[in-house]
């Protein structure tokens, strides 16, 4: 066994620890009463005090520790000083004990692109609907999510003021998924989960044109996915251009590592370089299984208006 772990097993023990911490930071802003709210594009585009907080962490935590890493975070901030107590510099000792998978055993730095939407559902967050609420920390190399960090600040807060909250979820292709137990949706049920707070006709025809036999509607990208890997809803449909690469990239890589799969309307995969346009503007559809039939089922109407 080699005496130090691979680069990208070190970057996802940190990214691991980072979540860990930005989730506390979403319960310490939360806890305060005092969210900082602002509008960037409107009512439902908001920016709190936690996303700015948690951002500031993750990104300079992670440029500390790998400093020739490529980081791209949904929040538009001002270059600072970063304060202390936001730096995290451990590294989770349950990710190092992993093997790395021979194809990215010896990576570079400068050959990732790390994406980062440090509060995932910032609408949910603002109107108390805390279990829609996510840290995603996306790893991506020649363009393909390849690991990916899902925090859950606020999991098991419905059980009350002495539930333990939080949990952090993790994957890596080629190695598996860890932090949560897979589940598939029963035989012969089509579950649809899609936007809470982004929808329009496009959005709706295609979640229809699934034939489900339930529908649920969520916020974030990150939560749905979340669904999808615990056998809550078996498709993700969202036929519009509205979620970005931070939105999809770390929820892609877990879902791919269970062998999930995510695309947009027309069945393609998103690129994650470094230069590519941060909208995912054809639209999201992922799955546990059976993805070729949500996919034959889009319709004609969808892909052409998303084309």
């Amino acid at each position: 066994m080699s005496s130090s772990p691979a680069l990208l097993m070190r970057l996802m023990a940190s990214a691991y620890s980072v979540a860990e911490k930005s989730g506390a930071i979403a319960r310490r802003v939360m806890q305060s009463g005092d969210l900082g709210i602002v509008e960037k594009t409107g009512a439902n585009d908001l920016q709190t005090a936690a996303d700015r907080l948690v951002q500031k962490s993750i990104c300079a935590s992670l440029s500390h520790s790998f400093p020739k890493l490529t980081i791209i975070g949904e929040e538009d901030l001002p270059v600072e000083t970063v304060e202390e107590d936001l730096m995290e510099t451990k590294q989770a000792e349950e990710v190092l004990l992993k093997p790395c998978p021979p194809e990215y055993s010896s990576l570079k730095e400068e050959e990732l692109v790390v994406w980062v939407d440090p509060l995932d559902g910032t609408k949910e967050y603002t109107e108390g609907l805390l279990d829609h609420v996510t840290v995603l920390i996306g790893i991506a190399y020649g363009g393909k999510a390849i690991a990916g960090v899902i925090n859950q600040p606020f999991f098991n807060y419905q059980l009350g003021s002495e539930a333990v909250l939080g949990r952090t979820m993790w994957g890596v292709l080629g190695l598996g998924a860890f932090g949560f137990q897979l589940q598939e949706v029963p035989d012969g049920q089509r579950i649809v989960t899609t936007t809470r707070s982004h929808s329009n006709k496009l959005v709706t025809d295609c979640v229809a044109a699934m034939e489900p036999h339930s529908v649920i509607k969520v916020g974030g990208a990150g939560n749905k996915i979340v669904q999808l890997v615990e056998g809550k809803a078996s498709a993700y449909v969202f036929a519009s251009p509205g979620c970005k690469k931070w939105d999809t990239c770390g929820p892609e890589a877990i879902l791919q590592a269970v062998g999930g799969k995510l695309t947009d309307m027309h069945g393609n995969a998103y690129c994650y370089d470094a230069n590519v346009k941060h909208m995912n503007s054809a639209g999201v559809l992922a799955t546990l299984r059976n993805h070729e039939y949500y996919l034959s089922r889009v319709p004609q109407s969808v892909k052409q208006a998303l084309s």
